[in-house]
């Protein structure tokens, strides 16, 4: 089993989401509001230690035409730094509508997005996370079946 998390990287928060045992379901764990990279990569050094985590999966910003702007450069300027600073691996997720997506799950929760930001990032974390769970559960899958003949 792996121990990943997921972070939906912003310029005010970082929302962090885990995994459990099991690789199967992906849970918002925290929001880290940012300071400085130092205290960013310090707070989630923590989480890495305590989860023993071995992958960082990282929500990358796409255009809605599929290129990467500003934004996603920003992100990853950001995410190969963490990398460096945690010496863990980073795999990106493309993500595109979770925030969107996020939100829409508090207005099901009758929960103003406006009023839960931070909420919204740790939901952004989870869907991030539990794209890349589900894409190496396919992967896995497909791999076992075509091991088979």
């Amino acid at each position: 089993m792996i121990s990943a998390l997921g972070l939906d990287f912003g310029r005010k928060r970082i929302g962090v989401a885990g995994c459990d045992g099991t690789g199967l379901i992906a849970t918002g764990i925290t929001t880290i509001e940012r300071t400085s990279f130092e205290q960013d990569v310090e707070q989630l050094r923590q989480l890495v230690n305590q989860r023993q985590v071995q992958v960082l999966v990282i929500g990358l910003p796409y255009s809605m035409d599929g290129s990467l702007g500003f934004q996603a450069h920003q992100v990853q300027k950001f995410a190969k730094r963490l990398a460096k600073a945690l010496q863990l691996p980073v795999e990106y997720v493309d993500e595109r509508l979770t925030s969107f997506q996020a939100e829409q799950l508090l207005k099901a929760e009758n929960r103003s997005p406006s009023r839960h930001k931070a909420l919204i990032d740790r939901k952004a974390a989870a869907l991030i996370l539990q794209q890349w769970l589900d894409a190496r559960r396919a992967q896995s899958h497909k791999s076992a079946i075509a091991a088979e003949y």
